[in-house]
């Protein structure tokens, strides 16, 4: 099996850093960065046909935020771009807005401060891969 990989979606570098090494802790190393979801999508071009496994994405950014980034995805012409697995991490607890990011295509909302378990379980019911093999 090739190397699992990642794309961290987030405005703020610390953030980034930080879920970068949480999914170092569960052997997750090939990660890709990008500073909002317009960014983040034309990286996801530059890939072709080997993207991401999973994308964990901030919900509140400029340019283009995390909803807007799902709600891009979920329209795309392949069936890849609409199942891709999205995870929304999000400082808000308004569970109205997560329950609409969900709707709108996100695979699982979490609210920061987020765990590296509970991120590592969201990631195993995202993509239905066991990481501790």
């Amino acid at each position: 099996m090739t190397a699992f990989k990642a794309m961290i979606i987030d405005d703020q570098k610390t953030m980034r850093s930080i879920l970068r090494n949480m999914l170092a802790q569960i052997n997750i190393k090939s990660v890709q960065e990008a500073d909002d979801g317009s960014s983040a999508l034309a990286k996801l071009a530059e890939c072709g046909g080997d993207p991401p496994d999973i994308i964990i994405c901030d919900l509140h950014m400029e340019t283009m935020d995390g909803m807007e980034f799902v709600s891009h995805i979920r329209r795309g012409k392949t069936p890849l771009e609409r199942d891709h697995p999205v995870i929304i991490l999000t400082g808000n607890k308004d569970s109205l807005l997560a329950e609409v990011t969900e709707q709108a295509g996100a695979t699982k909302v979490l609210h920061k401060p987020v765990s590296t378990g509970t991120l590592k379980m969201a990631i195993v019911h995202a993509v239905g891969y066991d990481f501790s093999r």
